[in-house]
């Protein structure tokens, strides 16, 4: 078994080093691509040191059986023909080919055997965002359909990359030294503030962010779920959190939805509102599962019920979902 993870430097292709490592995931070899800044340097992985080789347009990739890619929509445009000339199923992570006809997107929690029809050799990683909430609202799905849902998303920096994770340290380090605070990565200062805006205003007055939940949601779920999302940039550091309220076609009861929260793939249920113990974002940092919590019934609409999740956006949200499609599809070869 020969694996690559192509951007390896970035937060989420540490990530993959990480979880591969974690997982224990059954490779022979593991080759590390990144751009001209990255090649070059050494990434240790399983107690060997592993040198980055510049990604080009060659055969690098001949020989390679899954590819984990991180290194942003172009270059996932750019390089899927060269990944997958010779049979490497690629695993992108970026947003390029998520609503693609013919690529499936997938959560191994909620439509793992989309993964085993994948004509083009690509399967797309969804959103963040997207990943943590269909794989509760796949929970509750089981019990009676969902016709809507409606969600705010409070977003870690992370979502950003590694380099706003230290924007946001740097900037709490100026704000309190009474320094002038540097903005780079956000259209303004994140430490002690919100921020109602993740990606770009599209003309229906939602933001790119906003509407990957809408799509990927329905995509992923094989549903026509109305979703509406309004999704904010919060100083958290790699956990984002999610309030969602949902309409089902019957009512759900806060006992059934915890029962299927109980025993969901995935999912950890943490809810017991009476001792304060609710799933934050400085607590699941580094933790694999989606958990879920403050289950209750909405107070004006019987087939409503809202509940919040917290997950974390480096792994579940990203590395950890790819290597687990990956995993799915070896235990079916």
């Amino acid at each position: 078994m020969k694996v690559a993870i192509v951007g390896v430097s970035g937060a989420v292709g540490q990530e993959f080093l990480r979880v591969l490592e974690e997982r224990n995931f059954p490779l022979d070899e593991l080759i590390l691509f990144g751009s001209s800044r990255s090649a070059g340097k050494k990434y240790l992985f399983r107690e060997r040191e592993i040198e980055v080789k510049l990604l080009q347009h060659n055969d690098d990739f001949k020989g390679v059986d899954i590819a984990f890619t991180s290194a942003g929509g172009g270059t996932a445009e750019e390089y899927a023909d060269t990944i997958t000339r010779y049979g490497t199923l690629m695993i992108d992570n970026s947003s390029a080919f998520r609503m693609k006809e013919n690529i499936p997107l997938v959560v191994p929690e909620v439509n793992a055997k989309d993964a085993e029809n994948h004509p083009l050799n690509i399967i797309a990683n969804p959103n963040c965002t997207t990943i943590q909430m269909v794989v509760a609202l796949n929970a509750l799905e089981q019990i009676s359909h969902i016709r809507r849902a409606y969600v705010s998303t409070y977003q870690a920096a992370s979502g950003a990359g590694s380099a706003a994770m230290d924007e946001l340290y740097n900037q709490y380090r100026q704000t309190l030294a009474k320094e002038k605070v540097s903005v780079e990565k956000f259209p303004y200062q994140l430490a002690f503030n919100l921020i109602p805006q993740v990606d770009v205003f599209t003309e229906n007055g939602y933001t790119k962010e906003e509407m990957k939940m809408y799509n990927e949601t329905r995509k992923i779920m094989h549903s026509d779920i109305q979703v509406s999302a309004t999704c904010v940039r919060v100083p958290a550091l790699r956990a984002h959190s999610e309030s969602i309220w949902i309409e089902t076609e019957r009512p759900i009861s806060v006992e059934e939805a915890r029962a299927a929260f109980s025993k969901a793939k995935g999912i950890v249920l943490q809810d017991n509102p009476a001792q304060k113990e609710y799933p934050m974002p400085l607590f699941v940092s580094q933790k694999d599962p989606v958990y879920v919590g403050r289950i209750r019934k909405d107070l004006t609409n019987e087939n409503g019920l809202t509940f919040w999740v917290v997950g974390d956006q480096i792994k579940k949200g990203a590395a950890l979902n790819a290597v687990q499609i990956a995993e799915y599809l070896l235990t079916k070869r």
